[in-house]
């Protein structure tokens, strides 16, 4: 699929000091993405943003499922045939997710691409789907059932039907190589903001650390915290703008890959990681798994914390995160 992005701009002079903060948003990845840097003059932070989009689009032509030509979709269209080779960064994607998948109990799965989609967002679905619908819905997901050979560096899906997706993480990992990319190139600050996937380093101009707002899903006007990041990633994965209600009960638009039904009983997730890619999967982990068992499992990773909002608006957090409360 061939890409087309609309860029704007903005740039943010700091009189007294010789670097600026340059902004720029764009699309990609079906999403709006914005890249700030700290540079010398705006033309070293556009020369370098260009290059970062560039890396972006060609995650996106190695990821995406709906890009015929892409290593993902060999994959899906030899499921239950044979096995495909593929290139060393994709198998190491792969590989990464499956073992996310071990660490969260099958919660995060990158083979929910094989869902039949009976679940509808939009208004139309008033009553929940039959027991057998939804059984049906699922034969095809199993993260065990995706066959990695490292020798070969080839991928298998097990069954006919299968199909894996990266809606879960690729936005993510395209932060995370932007950002690299960035920082080889001599860029010592920035953010990557992938349509709420945020990784960044350095610190502002002004020398203070970059801030993110959790929003507050009852009131997105408002923020519930603000907290302060230097290196690492933030991502918040919720409930208050795509979801459904049968029988007064809300369910989000996150399906558990597990049990083929809808989360329930959440209404944000915010995940601290060092990378992107760790937190883009992890904040949808812990919505499947729920209030104690999804903070109770992020208590247990090292350098990642996390902040969840019940469907009553209370603020939880995991042990070692401080919360500057608005």
């Amino acid at each position: 699929m061939r890409l087309v992005y609309l860029v704007c701009f903005s740039l943010f002079v700091f009189l007294g000091n010789s670097q600026i903060t340059y902004r720029k948003d764009f699309m990609a990845m079906g999403s709006g993405f914005q890249i700030t840097v700290i540079a010398k003059d705006s033309l070293e932070a556009s020369s370098a943003i260009d290059l970062a989009i560039q890396e972006i689009n060609r995650i996106e032509r190695l990821i995406s499922s709906w890009d015929l030509n892409s290593e993902t979709s060999a994959i899906n269209h030899e499921a239950g045939l044979r096995p495909t080779e593929v290139s060393s960064e994709l198998f190491s994607l792969i590989e990464r997710a499956n073992k996310i998948s071990l660490l969260t109990d099958g919660a995060f799965d990158i083979s929910y691409a094989s869902m039949d989609k009976i679940w509808k967002f939009d208004g139309s679905v008033q009553d929940m789907p039959s027991k057998e619908e939804i059984a049906a819905s699922i034969s095809k997901v199993g993260f065990t059932k995706i066959i990695l050979n490292p020798s070969e560096r080839t991928v298998w899906l097990g069954e006919k039907g299968m199909k894996i997706g990266f809606g879960a993480i690729g936005k993510g990992y395209a932060a995370d190589m932007a950002k690299s990319l960035l920082q080889n190139l001599g860029i010592s600050s920035g953010i990557v903001n992938a349509s709420g996937d945020m990784t960044t380093w350095g610190k502002q101009v002004n020398g203070k650390a970059w801030t993110v707002a959790i929003t507050n899903p009852l009131n997105k006007d408002k923020a519930f915290a603000t907290l302060p990041i230097t290196n690492g990633a933030v991502v918040t994965s919720g409930n208050y703008e795509k979801y459904i209600s049968i029988n007064g009960k809300r369910y989000t638009h996150i399906i558990d890959p597990r049990t083929g039904y809808p989360s329930s009983g959440l209404l944000s997730v915010t995940v601290f990681a060092p990378k992107a890619e760790l937190a883009d999967a992890l904040a949808t982990s812990v919505f499947v798994m729920g209030l104690e068992t999804g903070i109770h499992r992020i208590n247990q990773i090292p350098g990642v914390e996390c902040i969840v909002i019940d469907e009553k608006g209370q603020l939880h957090s995991s042990n070692n995160i401080k919360i500057d409360k608005t």
